[in-house]
């Protein structure tokens, strides 16, 4: 087999214009040399003046010629700038991050698709700070100018939303015409808006939990000065006060209990568990054990199992934290209702895939529209008094969707407010393995 070797632009170029330069020359002189023979013969010049002659014409014909080419090379040179080149563009539209390519004086000569996206008011050849805006982004592109250094800075951009970006301006030397060196700045975006984010939910989470546990540590304080004082001989008021200490000890419990299991779930969110758990018989061991705080709160717990079975690839423990969690807040919260169902159904999921429902529903006071979206965040209570006399941590509802979400599933609520409330942990189904 035969490999044809494909022909290349560039030395077909070289080839044709060496080509045209020799045969002109190649031209003049047999003209030169004609003239100067004839000369020789008719005319009576000597030989050695006929050699002169031609030699004065061979080199006012490649003299000028040599020169003409170093001008024209020259002048080739002087009129391209290095960071104008295609290849320069290719560069820079390359980069994955947003990057903008900078003259001296921050004038735009490339930007890819990226920093067009990320800042849309930038154009070439158009003064980069005209669209950022930013004395940061000036000071720190003059600062690189002079110092030929990398420098930061930061630019807060509100549309269409808020984001917070770092610009870091690296200078970069480029030869001149001239056999100089010049500084052109490459200027790249970093989205700092979810790390910020991070940061502040964070901040928040931290501040929320130091909240909720020094609740329940000032009580205890409280009352441990009070039995080691004014009630150390009052058996009474001693009881009494061990039976709120004791309350209050098992909500810090419950509490860090929570957290933990928040943690945990957050760090493996990413990993679907494997293992096949049937979550029928999950659901009645929950409700067996939930059956004195039904009595307690003069609830009637309906089951509704219209399977036998339901097999789905996950975690049995944390498959139990929400059962018992979303039972447990209906029995807390609807009590008024006087009744919950509890109900597992088997429906088709949006991809045309099979899920298993789980749901609970109560008829208690329900949840008003506005407080809906804002359920499943940590420490979100729609009454925080209430929810505190229930025993509530404020991280049930999250703790719940992060496992759900872990399980590649869905959770919702529905309510209607005055008519009780309806939360469904929708989860992928695992059809049985042949033979398995």
């Amino acid at each position: 087999m035969t490999h044809q070797s494909l022909p290349v632009p560039i030395n077909a170029h070289w080839t044709r214009q060496w080509a045209d330069r020799l045969r002109n020359a190649a031209i003049i002189l047999l003209a030169a040399a004609f003239v100067f023979t004839a000369l020789w013969l008719f005319a009576g010049l000597t030989p050695g003046r006929a050699v002169m002659g031609f030699l004065c014409i061979v080199a006012a014909t490649l003299v000028p010629w040599r020169l003409r080419e170093a001008i024209a090379a020259r002048e080739e040179q002087l009129g391209v700038n290095p960071v104008q080149l295609p290849v320069v563009r290719a560069v820079v539209a390359g980069i994955p991050d947003p990057a903008v390519l900078l003259d001296r004086a921050g004038r735009v000569l490339h930007l890819n698709a990226a920093a067009s996206q990320l800042v849309p008011a930038l154009r070439v050849n158009e003064l980069a700070q005209f669209a950022l805006r930013s004395p940061d982004f000036v000071t720190a592109l003059r600062e690189a100018i002079a110092t030929a250094q990398p420098r930061r800075a930061t630019y807060a951009d509100h549309a269409p939303v808020n984001r917070l970006l770092e610009l870091i301006i690296s200078p970069i030397a480029v030869p001149t015409a001239f056999d100089g060196i010049d500084h052109c700045m490459l200027m790249t975006f970093h989205d700092l808006t979810p790390l910020r984010r991070v940061e502040e939910m964070r901040a928040d989470f931290v501040a929320n939990a130091s909240h909720e546990l020094r609740t329940p540590l000032a009580a205890l304080s409280g009352f441990i000065d009070t039995l080691q004082g004014p009630a150390r001989d009052d058996a009474k008021a001693r009881e009494r006060f061990l039976g709120i200490m004791q309350n209050q000890a098992r909500r810090m419990a419950r509490l860090i209990d929570d957290l933990l299991s928040l943690s945990r779930v957050e760090l493996s969110v990413h990993v679907r568990p494997e293992a096949r758990v049937d979550i029928a018989p999950l659901i009645r061991q929950v409700i067996e054990g939930l059956e004195a705080l039904a009595k307690e709160r003069q609830v009637v717990i309906e089951l509704d199992l219209q399977l036998e079975a339901a097999t789905i690839a996950g975690d049995r423990e944390e498959l139990l934290r929400v059962f018992e969690n979303l039972i447990e807040n209906g029995l807390k919260y609807g009590a008024s209702g006087g009744r919950v169902v509890v109900s597992l159904t088997s429906a088709a999921a949006a991809d045309g895939s099979e899920e298993f429902r789980f749901s609970v529903r109560d008829f208690g006071p329900g949840i008003a529209p506005e407080h809906l979206p804002r359920l499943t965040e940590r420490f979100y209570r729609v009454d925080v008094g209430d929810s505190r006399a229930q025993g509530g941590t404020g991280l049930g509802l999250s703790l719940v969707k992060h496992i759900v979400n872990r399980h590649r599933g869905r959770l919702l609520i529905e309510s209607t407010f005055g008519k009780g409330a309806v939360f469904t942990a929708c989860l992928p189904s695992q059809k049985p393995v042949a033979g398995g």
